[in-house]
């Protein structure tokens, strides 16, 4: 079986390289330097003539901020280049396995987990333009999975663990908004699912949208204090703050826990406790450096 991954260098792709080298599948590992997606003949040639038997998106816009001022950029990789994959699929007869967003639903007045079916309703650019390529994915009708997540980090990247370890080794006192709640999503957890799902060939006949995220609650100050009490930095202080202490041009989902029922039943996976992945994360970051 042949699997491209695009999105390759991002934090979700890094953990699907590394899980990719035990695969007796072939896996095309590609970014922007390699297959520029929002081609649309550049994307079909190469799954026709690399035979891709499923489609892994990494590939996306993330810069929430930088996305209300160019919201055609975003919309070109979020939207145009998902419809360009899911296209290629469809002609193929593969699987697209696409990554979405807690963003989706950015607008709603949520105080319980998310279910796949709740109404959409983002707030600002990104959200808007990762709805639109959920929106293309059913216009164009191939076979996906489609998983949404939330608040991801990783080794890899520009992402809130590897920020927060910065600016604690830098600063006497941090403030961390504490009004805006959901669940940390560890890249190397979903990676490890999204594998299982094409090295098992678990996807076939279970098309769909699904949401994964680790388990359990908190808000991104309760995230700052869980980091700095296991990676034992103890020389600042995280005091809790308001969003409105730190202007932006996007109005981030107060409330975005995901419902994940749906992707452990179908699957018959268990999902690690927030605090435990976390804990994997930075023994790992610990080592690297």
């Amino acid at each position: 079986m042949n699997i491209l991954v695009t999105g390759a260098n991002g934090q979700l792709g890094s953990h699907l390289r590394l899980l990719g080298d035990s695969s007796q599948h072939h896996y095309f590992f590609t970014d922007v330097d390699q297959l520029d997606i929002t081609r649309r003949d550049a994307v079909l040639n190469f799954v026709l003539t690399n035979g891709i038997n499923v489609v892994v998106n990494c590939a996306a816009y993330t810069n929430v901020d930088r996305a209300e001022d160019e919201e055609s950029d975003a919309e070109q990789i979020n939207n145009y280049a998902v419809r360009h994959l899911a296209d290629a699929m469809k002609v193929s007869g593969g699987m697209l396995i696409h990554i979405s967003t807690d963003y989706v639903f950015g607008g709603g007045n949520y105080n319980s987990p998310c279910g796949e079916e709740a109404k959409l309703n983002p707030t600002g650019a990104y959200g808007r333009t990762k709805m639109h390529g959920e929106q293309s994915i059913a216009e164009v009708g191939c076979h996906y999975v489609l998983i949404r997540t939330s608040w991801l980090y990783s080794e890899y990247g520009n992402n809130f663990v590897r920020t927060m370890l910065r600016l604690m080794s830098e600063r006497e006192r941090l403030n961390v908004v504490f009004d805006q709640t959901g669940t940390p999503t560890y890249a190397g957890d979903l990676a490890r699912v999204i594998f299982d799902m094409v090295e098992n060939e678990s996807y076939r006949g279970r098309d769909g949208i699904y949401h994964y995220s680790n388990e359990g609650v908190c808000s991104w100050y309760d995230f700052a204090v869980e980091i700095a009490r296991q990676a034992n930095i103890d020389g600042c202080k995280i005091m809790p703050c308001h969003s409105s202490e730190f202007p932006s041009k996007v109005n981030r989902p107060p409330y975005s826990v995901l419902d994940k029922t749906k992707i452990k039943t179908t699957f018959g996976i268990e999902i690690p406790h927030w605090t435990v992945s976390l804990e994997k994360c930075l023994n790992n970051l610990i080592q690297d450096n």
